[in-house]
């Protein structure tokens, strides 16, 4: 069987007779797996993924058997077929009954919200190793986001086919797509009717709570007055997004109570208020992680335009063990994320990690790879952040804490980093100092510093300024970053601000709708 790559999305993909397998799926083809011989269950949106005209209803359930059996999943099967199935014609509902495909009626409106809240419901009853599939066109937007924090919390193996093109949101680890017509093309033999009459499988009206085991009987509710009063009365069913009741607090579980945690912390959003003494910055976490029963070995690197970080916080937060990234302020949301590949694709799970940051927590675009890592695997999350984001992040979190409070939690009686005198001296460096502008590190912050004022370090900058300022989104940026610098405007918040600015700051422009 030839196997052929595309990418989609920049996420490769193996093509295997015309349906699509994600790169996890490497790995599953290449041993036993306890998914692959555990249950199966499908939930089929019939508005979004019709059968064709004059295709067999029978050759449904085969087909997508067919389709898993190809890629080594061979545990049974279970289908629900959603829609308003007044418009199904009967031949379509008898010929899905008769493989064992359970019929659901609701309304179109209200077909998404109805799929989604039973599939919490199967969840909650059939814990892993399980596989789930949803063929719909509407797997986005609340559904994704509230599904992938599901799948954080317990991951199930995903496939999910569609009938339009697949959608850019990536936010879901899917371990297998697939176009509807070409899913259904599949060869899967000649449909095999359930021993015991035409009415194998359960017919259900979700507005009613009503369920049957006869064709007859569930066409007959359909059209009587009550069902006709219940739809009336009853509004369409809105998705309810049931991780955003979770708390943000848990404590540790026995697998993570001593494994790794690596914080990248952003100290542009972050940074240290004037006055703090910055080697109270690890113990504070430190500490912050033994309340709630983590005390693993803690790494810390910190992103931000060093040249722009105070000596003495750079020699006090290196005397603690805190390592150094320099990096220009545009892109240190992009070097936070390459960290975070590189450390966890070296630190296997279970261990942690620990973001301290507004955009990388906040942001549903920045976040994105760090939540598909912790939906593939067994990886714990902590977030900090200047100020509570205005949504709840699609990170699922064991702790969140703001920065404010978490440099507080410090111990009062000792401290981990090295016991000075009352004056400001500092023992010697012991974290390392990292340019990833030009890839070069350094163990010693004189070192450190001669790189950031040498001529190579200051050509790789002005080549790495001039090409963002190419694109015409981001010269816009710049010029608006330029002229905020020199006017002073807008002012930062008052958890933002690192220290009071001098002299006159000009009155803030006024915006006006006319």
């Amino acid at each position: 069987m030839a196997i052929s790559l595309v990418y989609i999305k920049e996420t490769l993909v193996l093509r295997r007779d015309r349906g699509l397998v994600s790169e996890i799926m490497l790995e599953r083809m290449s041993g036993n797996d306890a998914a692959e011989t555990a249950k199966i269950h499908v939930w089929w949106d019939m508005n979004d993924c019709r059968i064709p005209e004059g295709y067999d209803a029978r050759r449904v359930r085969p087909s997508i058997e067919k389709a898993f059996e190809k890629l080594g999943y061979t545990g049974p099967v279970s289908i629900t077929a959603f829609a308003d199935q007044k418009e199904t014609p009967c031949h379509v509902l008898r010929g899905l009954s008769s493989t064992g495909v359970a019929v659901a009626h609701t309304k179109s409106e209200s077909t998404r919200s109805v799929m989604y809240r039973d599939m919490v419901e199967w969840r909650g009853q059939n814990p892993p190793p399980a596989t789930i599939m949803i063929i719909s066109d509407q797997v986005e937007g609340d559904f994704s986001w509230d599904l992938a924090r599901l799948q954080q919390r317990t991951s199930y193996d995903l496939f999910t086919a569609y009938s339009m093109n697949l959608r850019s949101d990536l936010i879901l680890v899917r371990y297998g797509n697939w176009r509807w017509e070409e899913l259904l093309e599949e060869d899967g033999g000649e449909p095999l009717v359930a021993a015991g009459g035409l009415s194998s499988a359960m017919f259900y009206c979700k507005t009613c709570n009503f369920d049957c085991q006869s064709l007859k009987k569930f066409t007959k509710h359909l059209s009587s007055y009550k069902h006709g009063m219940e739809e009336a009365i009853d509004p369409p069913d809105t998705l309810i997004c049931v991780t955003k009741t979770w708390a943000r607090n848990y404590p540790a579980t026995p697998e993570h109570a001593t494994a790794k945690i690596h914080v990248l912390w952003d100290m542009n959003d972050c940074p240290i208020p004037e006055g703090y003494d910055a080697r109270r910055v690890r113990p504070s976490i430190e500490r912050a992680f033994k309340e709630i029963g983590y005390s693993g070995s803690v790494s810390i690197t910190a992103f931000a335009d060093q040249k722009q970080t105070p000596i003495h916080h750079l020699l006090a937060l290196s005397s603690t063990g805190v390592d150094f990234s320099h990096t220009l302020s545009w892109v240190h949301y992009s070097r936070m994320i390459t960290e975070f590949e590189k450390w966890t694709k070296n630190n296997p799970a279970p261990a942690s990690i620990m973001i301290i940051s507004d955009e990388v927590a906040s942001s549903k675009y920045r976040s994105t790879l760090i939540c598909r890592k912790l939906q593939e695997s067994n990886y714990k999350c902590f977030l900090a952040y200047s100020a509570r984001p205005f949504e709840m992040p699609v990170l699922v979190t064991s702790a969140e804490w703001l920065w404010e409070s978490l440099l507080a939690v410090s111990e009062t009686k000792r401290h981990i980093f090295h016991k000075c005198s009352e004056s400001e001296r500092v023992v010697a460096s012991t974290g390392m100092f990292c340019c990833t502008l030009c890839l070069c590190d350094c163990k010693t912050l004189d070192d450190f510093n001669k790189h950031l004022a040498s001529e190579d370090h200051t050509e790789e900058e002005n080549r790495m300024t001039s090409h963002s300022q190419s694109f015409p989104g981001r010269r816009r940026q710049f010029k608006i970053s330029n002229y905020y610098d020199e006017v002073g405007y807008p002012p930062k918040t008052k958890r933002m601000r690192k220290a009071p600015r001098k002299g006159f700051v000009p009155r803030p422009l006024r915006f006006t709708r006319r």
